[in-house]
């Protein structure tokens, strides 16, 4: 039998292939998009980490949400420029952190709608169906490994503001 140093990272990257695989399953079989480059960080996260406040369903779904919308919204504003891929990204990492959704994965979503000028369906199929099937499949995996506890009962404040040995933010 192998050992824990060993199984436990087979075991990650074998949920994020079944994620991933299930994903494309879907959009293959439905022609209906449930993936998007993005969805390739978030397993790391779900199934490397999954109790980091980082990877809480409401991180991954309400991130990915967030960031995404904002890329829609920017594509229907101005042409793609580089300053407008980076007040993009500024926003959706603004807003997540408002929001208290953090998930970084989330913050390439405007860049990959605004590369592909993706209009408000995107926000359905892929970003929330994709998301959630992530999160269930997720959900799934760990209650059948046993290894972590997902979503984590740990109540982690996931954006509190880091502060110095003075106590000023940093």
């Amino acid at each position: 039998m192998l050992n824990m140093k060993i199984t436990e990272p087979m075991l990650s990257g074998a949920g994020g292939a079944v994620g991933i695989f299930l994903l494309s399953i879907l959009t293959l079989s439905n022609d209906a998009p449930l993936l998007m480059a993005p969805f390739g960080a978030s397993c790391v996260l779900l199934f490397s980490v999954p109790e980091s406040p980082l990877s809480q369903p409401k991180n991954v779904i309400g991130g990915h949400l967030i960031s995404s919308l904002v890329g829609v919204v920017f594509v229907y504003l101005l042409p793609v420029s580089p300053l407008l891929l980076a007040l993009a990204v500024a926003l959706a990492i603004t807003l997540m952190s408002l929001m208290k959704v953090t998930h970084p994965p989330a913050g390439a979503d405007p860049i990959v709608i605004l590369l592909g000028a993706k209009g408000f369906s995107f926000l359905l199929f892929p970003v929330l169906s994709g998301s959630i099937l992530l999160v269930a499949v997720a959900f799934i995996f760990h209650r059948m490994t046993n290894l972590h506890t997902y979503p984590s009962s740990k109540t982690v404040q996931s954006n509190k503001p880091l502060q110095t040995s003075n106590n000023t933010l940093a």
